[in-house]
């Protein structure tokens, strides 16, 4: 690498050139000088020469399949490649800025440590900070939603290229040493292009699950730990002499597996298959971790061992006599290894029985582990033996974070929620209770009725259903899932599933219809039953349902049961699509306000489960200032949040990025747990009058174009590539709830997807600009207000600052050529309207913000765009003329496969592009 250049310009010039070679050696001179002839005629059209525009156009329309195909595989490689060295970059900054702030004697920002010593400025005191930090509960929880268009095949080769790089930045490496780390990028950059990109089938839900679990085994299993050291360290640092309880506040949680709303393929013998995975794979890191530390607990008998220990190695020697003889001889006179191999035989005769262990006939075996406080407790007896004979180094160093490991992720390795829509659980009670004449025709009572029907219920000890269910299969699949809910419990334990989620919630009777399935199952004491409040309206419901739960004597007694522990979700996805971009963002924060306020009146404490997608039109943008700026009263130390899609490889493929994102999560908690300023209430007064109006404002506005504009329908499927997304392979749920063309039955992500590849971006700012300039108009006093809202309320500066991203990401002369796919009365409705409110919001972002263009103060973000936009152009006017020949007649049939594959591979390529999908 040149030290006179910039490294990031380094590697990508290096990437760079291999793709290149690799293009000329694969597919020949003739297609690489093609592919420079698109990318420079790309670039002079964006910096304004229009002939240049006009000549890639008819140049791309006028390409062969085949060729187009080549080209689109060039650009998205250059994408793929480019991903790698940005992050890189980020890497490098990050580890410069730690290497500052140590000189300075200062915590790096937006890390654990900054975050104790702001609590410690804030005067919290020791008893204060124990207080919050028993309180301390934060879970990224993993979905399959089918937004990553790379497939594990690609990510796998992405992640070496990745790792080479980083040894080419941090490795002072010999000239040969180059040159074979040079050879091993040039090997994988070849196996990429010889990749397919996108699947051959759609992924089973299993296949999704490992895709999870990739991550867990690459990067999380060895990175927790270090999460709690450096908590250890922060609290040692600004609290010293204090000996503070750290509970396992970091956990993770995964719906792969149990999400099966909408998804038919989320069967109960799926569930059960993904829990064994889970389980497995847990056991196959705690023996990774075993045979790393191999040698390394390798003390004399000399220094002797505690009582407890010398019985548990007596005991094990029964169980193992030949294990005991050999470990004589391999390890004479080392007690700790003879422990540790006894441990890790354990290990595996509990993996080889794995299968079997979900038999109702199972015992469980002496010589495994039935449940992973059996093995934590071989682990402390090694921990607490070293303690006693000077050996506390041992025990605090590589087999503490081994116990830690063995805490936070047991034998379940992350929680698994289950959920499903409510209309499920209302269909299965209808037919038990028409089946025994209890409540025929439950499903049309009306909301009173129902729910004193299942509190009574709830009240009656009688069982629900038989031991051998015999309904309809529908039903029969409902109430099994909650008896495997109990065995997982029995055979994994509580952590197995703890969450059981209820889509579309609509009242309390959805909520007390679950708990009377679990109860009848057993479990309804060890099941959080978690409501999920996704439109508009059932947001502003919430707080009354929840406050009917919370004063029902059957809900009541089960809350007693969890410790008034209650979680609720809110859906940042289906929101959007109903009220749009300002009214799903202020609908929500009043939810998390009013539910703060319904669960402190009763004396419950609230987690609040946010469902965040990738894009900002489903919740997305920087994690850490989306907490920051929530009410604070909703948080008090407690969140879960979702990661899906792409976001999950963005943000933990990388094990340092993926450090620096949870470090950012847990800065922002603990701050927004702190001793938050007082507000001047008259100003936050006014600050929210203005943001009601401005939402009933920019809710008409999205409304008069969703839902009172017929011409819309017809605009997104015509105009969009809505209908090849649907036939993506990247996830195993469909893109509609029912058969149906409406919006209404298309799913969120879907919805985002196809406006986000035609570059429109609508979910992300449609209605924020006749908003502002309805309320403003010309009143310079409101414009100060708003201002002032913007530099000095984080709710409202996130909301703008995310808007401003989406419109940087859109591109109205991009979306004009998708508009051309529309026809010409559609065409002449729609787009002046789309364009109309980009422009509008535009003007009204950059006068509130006193910039002089969007995203003036996010110079990296800025750069990165333009930089990126010339390669993504060829991919948006290749995915164009391919929407155009498939619309019109294709001669047979391979030519339309050969058409749909190139139009998937440009929806893969401006998913890199953007790094963005859904």
């Amino acid at each position: 690498m040149s030290e006179s250049r910039d490294p990031l310009s380094d590697q990508i010039h290096l990437l760079g050139d291999l793709l290149g070679e690799t293009l000329i050696d694969q597919e020949g001179r003739e297609l690489f000088d093609l592919v420079e002839t698109i990318r420079a005629l790309s670039k002079a059209g964006r910096a304004g020469d229009t002939t240049a525009d006009q000549e890639l156009l008819d140049l791309i329309q006028a390409l062969p399949v085949e060729q187009a195909r080549v080209v689109v595989k060039a650009f998205t490689g250059y994408f793929q490649l480019v991903n790698l060295a940005e992050e890189q970059a980020r890497v490098r900054v990050l580890r410069q800025r730690a290497c500052v702030a140590f000189e300075r004697d200062e915590p790096l920002d937006e890390t654990i440590a900054a975050a104790v010593k702001a609590l410690h400025a804030e005067g919290l005191d020791a008893a204060e900070v124990q207080t919050l930090l028993d309180n301390l509960y934060i879970t990224p929880v993993f979905t399959a939603h089918p937004t990553e268009a790379k497939r594990r095949t690609v990510l796998a080769k992405l992640n070496r290229i990745e790792e080479t790089l980083h040894r080419l930045d941090i490795h002072a490496l010999t000239p040969v040493e180059e040159m074979a780390a040079a050879a091993a990028l040039r090997e994988e950059v070849v196996s990429l292009w010889q990749t397919d990109d996108g699947r051959p089938r759609p992924p089973t839900v299993l296949d999704e699950v490992r895709n999870g679990l990739f991550y867990f085994e690459d990067t999380l299993f060895d990175l927790a730990p270090l999460i709690y050291i450096e908590m250890c360290a922060a609290l040692e640092r600004y609290y010293p002499g204090v000996s503070f309880r750290i509970p396992g506040f970091l956990r993770f949680g995964s719906w792969i597996g149990g999400d099966r709303d909408g998804n038919p393929f989320v069967t109960a013998s799926v569930t059960e298959a993904t829990l064994r995975e889970h389980r497995a794979t847990a056991l196959r890191l705690y023996q990774r971790t075993l045979d790393r530390m191999h040698g390394h607990l390798s003390n004399s008998a000399r220094y002797g061992i505690t009582p407890a220990l010398a019985e548990s190695l007596a005991a094990d020697a029964r169980l193992f006599p030949d294990e005991a003889r050999l470990s004589e001889t391999r390890y004479a006179l080392q007690p700790y290894r003879h422990k540790m191999a006894f441990i890790y035989r354990k290990l595996t005769n509990t993996l080889e029985h794995n299968q079997r262990h979900w038999r109702a006939d199972y015992v469980p075996r002496p010589d495994a582990y039935h449940n992973a406080e059996e093995l934590l407790a071989d682990l402390r007896l090694v921990q607490e033996s070293l303690r006693t004979h000077q050996g506390d180094k041992l025990a605090d160093g590589r087999l503490a974070q081994l116990i830690r490991q063995v805490e936070v992720f047991g034998f379940h390795l992350a929680t698994l929620d289950l959920r499903q829509h409510a209309e499920r659980h209302r269909n299965a009670l209808n037919e038990v209770f028409d089946r025994y004449g209890i409540a025929p025709d439950y499903a049309t009572w009306t909301e009173p009725q129902k729910v004193r029907l299942l509190t009574s219920e709830l009240l009656n000890p009688r069982p629900l259903a038989p031991v051998q269910l015999d309904f309809s299969p529908e039903t029969n699949e409902t109430l099994g899932l909650f008896r495997l809910v109990r065995r997982a419990h029995q055979r994994i334990g509580p952590r197995a599933i703890e969450n059981y989620i209820i889509s579309m919630t609509r009242g309390a009777s959805d909520v007390l219809a679950v708990q009377l399935m679990a109860k009848d199952a057993g479990v309804d004491d060890r099941l959080n039953i978690v409501p999920l409040f996704e439109t508009i309206a059932d947001l502003r419901r919430a707080p009354e349902i929840m406050e009917a739960l919370f004063t029902n004597p059957a809900y009541d007694r089960h809350l007693d049961a969890r410790n008034r522990d209650q979680q609720i979700m809110i859906g940042y996805s289906d929101s959007n699509k109903d009220g749009g971009y300002l009214t799903a963002n202020w609908e929500l924060y009043l939810a998390q306000r009013a539910l703060a306020a319904v669960c402190d009146r009763h004396g419950v404490t609230l987690t609040l489960f946010h469902g965040r997608g990738g894009t900002v039109g489903r919740g997305g943008g920087p994690a850490n200032r989306a907490i920051l700026a929530q009410p604070p009263e909703s948080v008090r130390g407690r969140i879960r949040l979702t990661e899906q899609g792409e976001t999950i490889t963005n943000r933990y493929a990388n094990p340092e990025l993926a450090h620096r994102y949870l470090e950012q999560i847990i800065h922002a908690v603990l701050l927004t747990s702190g001793r938050r300023p007082t507000p001047d209430i008259a100003q936050q007064r006014a600050w929210e009058d203005a943001m009601t109006e401005l939402s009933l404002e920019s809710g008409r506005a999205y409304r008069r174009l969703v839902t009172d504009t017929p011409e819309l329908l017809d605009y997104f499927y015509q105009a969009t590539p809505i209908e090849a997304i649907s036939h993506l392979n990247i996830g195993s749920r469909p893109a509609r709830r029912r058969a149906s063309r409406g919006i209404g039955d298309l799913r969120a992500i879907p919805w985002v997807f196809a406006w986000a590849q035609s570059r429109v971006a609508l979910p992300g700012w449609y209605g924020l600009g006749i908003a502002l300039e309805t309320w403003s108009g010309q009143d310079v006093t409101r414009w100060a207000l708003l201002t002032g809202m913007y530099r000095g309320w984080p709710f409202f500066q996130t909301v703008i600052d995310n808007a401003q991203m989406s419109l940087r990401k859109g591109d109205l002369h991009i979306a004009q050529v998708y508009a051309g796919l529309a026809d010409p009365p559609t065409r002449e409705v729609i787009y002046p309207i789309l364009r109309g409110e980009f422009e509008r919001t535009e003007a009204c972002i950059l006068r509130l913000t006193q910039q002089e263009y969007l995203l003036e103060r996010e110079h990296w973000l800025q750069r990165a765009i333009q930089l990126r936009n010339p390669y993504i152009d060829p991919l948006n006017y290749i995915q164009v003329a391919e929407l155009c020949r498939l619309n019109g007649n294709c001669e047979t049939d391979a030519e339309r496969s050969e058409l749909e594959e190139v139009l998937l591979l440009t929806v893969n390529g401006i998913a890199a592009g953007l790094r963005n999908t859904g």
